[in-house]
Parts: C-alpha cells; sequence; structure tokens
C-alpha cells in the first residue's frame, strides 16, 4: 500500500519500503578515477569527525543523537520540510496522518502547570465518566502533572484500548479533587466540523486525515436533510488548515467537480510526473461553493483551493495562502530507525501553476481585522509564508500561466498576459472564535445570498499584518 499526501508537517507514506540498503562497491569506489572518489572522501572525513567528537569531547557523548542530529543536518540543510523523523517522531506522525489513537477523548489545554480541559468528545470514555469543559486535571495515575510538557501529559493519557487510567480532578464548585476512572477506547479525531448558517451550509476542514473525505461526505448528506430545498450553496472553510494526506485531498476536490485535472505533481525526471482527474459526480449537486483561504492554508488546502479556483467551480475569498508546493516522502529506515521526510516533487494545479513560495490569491480578497490587542505584539513582525522560511524552493516557473479563460482588465479578447513569478510573504491567518466577528465567513454568507457589496472588500494591497505558518499558529486544544 502506497499513500501520498502534501502536509505542512505531516506527509507522503510509503508504507511498502521496509528500509534503505545502499551497497558500495568499496574496491571501485575508493579508487582515485572513480566518480565518486571525491564523496567517499568525503565519507571518510565525517568518519573521522565523529571518532574525534566521540573520544575528545568535553562530556560523553550520546552516539544515537550523534548520528541522528548529523543525519537532520543534512536533510534540513536541502530545504524546510526534508528531516529525520526518530522512532517516536515517526510514530506521531503515523497517529496524526492516521486521525485515530487509544485514548480518553477530551481536548486539552495547559494552564498553570495543569491540565484543562477544553471539551470532551461526544461519545467517548471521558465524555461518558463526566468529564467537562474546564475541569483541571491534577494528577495521572496519583502522580503530578506540574512539571510535565503538554506532550508529555497527552502522551501519558493516550495508550492501548481498554487499559485504565485514573485522573484526579479540580471542578469549580467542588471542594475537594476527586478521581475518575477512565478506561481508553478507540478515539478518531474528526477533521470537519460543519453547521447550519440559515439556508447555507457551512464546513470546516481542519486537516486532511485518513478520515477527511468520508466525514466531509457525512457531513454535507446531513447539511443537506437540514437545510431542504432552501439550501443555497456551501462554505468550505479551510483557513488555517496546514494541509495533509494527498488521496484525501484529491476526493475533497472530487467531490465538487465533474471531470478534468485536480493536481499535476513533478518530480526530477519526466517519467515521475503524474496527473489526478476527477470523476463524474458532484456531491453538492451543481451548487455554489465558496472556499475560505488565510496565510494558514497550506499544502492540501491549496490544492483544493487551486483545483477548484481554476475550474472555476468555487470562488475563493479571503487572503494569500501559505505557499507550500512541494511534496514530501516519508521514508521508513527500518523497524527501530524511524524515518526521512524528503523532498520528491513540486506540484502544481490543474492549469500547471505552481504555488510554491507564491500562494494561491483569492478570486476576492477580504481582510480579516486583528483586535486590539493583537495589533501592537505584531506591529513590527513581517507577514510569514513559505518565502520566508530560510532555504525554500524557489518558484521554478519562468512564467505564470494564468488560469484558462482569463483575461487582463480592460482587454476584451486579448490573450491574458504572462507575468514573471513573483515570490510572496504569506497573509493575515488570525481568525475570530465568534461568527459574528468573522469579517470572511460573513463576506462569504453574503456573497451567496447576493448582497455582497464590493465596499465590503479590501483592495489587493501587500498585508500589513503577519501570517502565521502552520508552525506558528495560536495554540490549540491537543485531543487525546
Amino acid at each position: 500500500m502506497r499513500k501520498t499526501e502534501f502536509a505542512f508537517w505531516t506527509f507522503l507514506m510509503m508504507a511498502g519500503l521496509a528500509g534503505i540498503t545502499t551497497v558500495l562497491n568499496v574496491t571501485n569506489g575508493n579508487s582515485a578515477n572513480s566518480p565518486n572518489a571525491e564523496l567517499y572522501r568525503q565519507l571518510d572525513l565525517f568518519g573521522d569527525v565523529f571518532e574525534r567528537v566521540r573520544s575528545d569531547y568535553v562530556e560523553k557523548p550520546d552516539d544515537t543523537l550523534l548520528v541522528e542530529n548529523a543525519i537532520n543536518g543534512m536533510l534540513t540543510s536541502l530545504d524546510p520540510h526534508s528531516s529525520y523523523l526518530s522512532p517516536k517522531n515517526f510514530k506521531d506522525m503515523q497517529v496524526q496522518t492516521r486521525g485515530e489513537f487509544g485514548g480518553l477523548g477530551i481536548e486539552v489545554t495547559m494552564e498553570n502547570g495543569v491540565i484543562k480541559v477544553v471539551s470532551p468528545i461526544d461519545d467517548t470514555p471521558a465524555s461518558k465518566a463526566g468529564i467537562l469543559a474546564n475541569d483541571l486535571i491534577t494528577h495521572l495515575d496519583n502522580e503530578q502533572i506540574n512539571g510535565l510538557t503538554l506532550e508529555q501529559a497527552v502522551e501519558k493519557m493516550r495508550g492501548p484500548v481498554n487499559t485504565p487510567i485514573s485522573l484526579t480532578v479540580v471542578r469549580k464548585g467542588r471542594e475537594d479533587p476527586f478521581d475518575v476512572k477512565v478506561t481508553r477506547d478507540v478515539i478518531r479525531i474528526n477533521p470537519v466540523k460543519a453547521r447550519v448558517e440559515d439556508d447555507i451550509a457551512y464546513i470546516k476542514v481542519s486537516t486532511f486525515n485518513e478520515q477527511t473525505h468520508a466525514m466531509l461526505v457525512k457531513s454535507m448528506d446531513q447539511l443537506k436533510k437540514e437545510i431542504g430545498p432552501k439550501l443555497r450553496g456551501y462554505i468550505i472553510d479551510l483557513r488555517n488548515n496546514p494541509g495533509g494526506l494527498l488521496d484525501q485531498a484529491i476526493s475533497v476536490s472530487d467531490d465538487f467537480l465533474e471531470q478534468g485535472a485536480i493536481v499535476l505533481t513533478k518530480g526530477r525526471n519526466n517519467e515521475e510526473t503524474q496527473r489526478s482527474q476527477a470523476r463524474p459526480g458532484d456531491s453538492s449537486d451543481g451548487k455554489p461553493v465558496v472556499v475560505l483561504i488565510n496565510g494558514g492554508s497550506a499544502s492540501a488546502s491549496e490544492i483544493v483551493a487551486g483545483a477548484l479556483q481554476d475550474h472555476k467551480r468555487a470562488t475563493i475569498i479571503g487572503t494569500r495562502s501559505f505557499g507550500k508546493g512541494s511534496v514530501q516522502t516519508i521514508i521508513p529506515l527500518g523497524t527501530t530507525n524511524g524515518a526521512i521526510r524528503l523532498t520528491t516533487a513540486r506540484y502544481y494545479t490543474p492549469s500547471n501553476r505552481s504555488i510554491q513560495a507564491k500562494g494561491i490569491d483569492p478570486d476576492i480578497i477580504v481582510e480579516q481585522e486583528l483586535p486590539d490587542e493583537l495589533k501592537d505584539k505584531v506591529a513590527n513582525e513581517k507577514p510569514r509564508g513559505e518565502a520566508s522560511l530560510r532555504g525554500h524552493l524557489r518558484n521554478p516557473d519562468g512564467t505564470v500561466k494564468a488560469p484558462e479563460g482569463a483575461k487582463p482588465a480592460g482587454a476584451e479578447g486579448a490573450e491574458a498576459p504572462k507575468e514573471e513569478p513573483k515570490e510572496e510573504s504569506g497573509s493575515l491567518a488570525y481568525v475570530p472564535k465568534e461568527p459574528e466577528k468573522d469579517t470572511q465567513l460573513q463576506y462569504a454568507l453574503r456573497f451567496l445570498r447576493g448582497t455582497a457589496t464590493e465596499a465590503t472588500v479590501a483592495k489587493p494591497v501587500a498585508p500589513t499584518s503577519p501570517a502565521n505558518d502552520a508552525s506558528k499558529q495560536q495554540a490549540a486544544p491537543v485531543p487525546n
């Protein structure tokens, strides 16, 4: 089985590859006439340095860490998205892309050294045991949480299915702490949240894991039944979605397309070029679609937005996306050695646009104003995007091909001009929690209802507020 994906921090799997075996012809390889002689000399140099560090460093180093850091240094020098995954990080990545694990079913965050419950997930062990939002968890199996990081605490709460754990809970309104025994079960991360906005179906897609497409289709079916014949259209919210599995991004795009290309991937060699095609059938029944994006929309999110934009199937509203247009391959290194994450290709939208270090520009730019308390904090910061990452891949296009049918303003019938690719920093990635304060969402609702006016749309100027890439977004609750 082979899976591919375009995540900003989650990645393409090559599950059938158990490791990497390199066979060197030692006799010929060390020959002065060998074309690889310089390579082997450099490898000998690495070995000399490694032994010198092991023998002479002021403290005895950890050999495993030395090798792991050396490998990671080699990979991270290539681009911002290639790296080494330790066995633990590799396992965590698999859990993230699979979208399910053994756990309790609560979203948590860290507050004043203890775990605070953001919300229990419906129909999970935690909700059945009576855990409530805003509960504080101070001990796990009678061991204090104080001193642990959020990641360490979450790891302790996760575990094999059908194993118990005791939580010590402090709850407002109760004088003394009390213990709650919870038995772990399979927890599925729901990457899709949907709700009715009167006559419009609103669907938030937070990531592209193995559950995304199925949950999207299920949500669309439920919303169709709830709204009924008055359904005007769909809002697909991809803001601050850092990416995910390629097959899921393709399936989500295909839900709204009847035919045509969805995405192209191009590797180092021409024979590595692949094209994904849409299949007949539109799950939205041809209803109007708006896709919301911002500076936190990266990778697989940009695949969906780019495909629907090029086919003129959706109106893209918001601000410029992050601009990650490269493909990573996860190559396992055996059962105990972790894996490497290696950039192996670039992806292109159906009209052959590379969004690498450029992003997807929305059809309608709507800026989200920052609240006053955040304006001062970011006043001196620059927008962030792929183009702002050190060592990022350059946009490969000599020219940028405009989407089919595009025409320059005021030149009816003229061909769309070709322009030099311009690398762009990202855009604002702030989204208010309150829907009524969400300028982009409110504009999308008015747009689908036919009541939007140009006066509400910001002019396409360079953003003055910084965008958060997937590694810089606001802290989010962690499910466990």
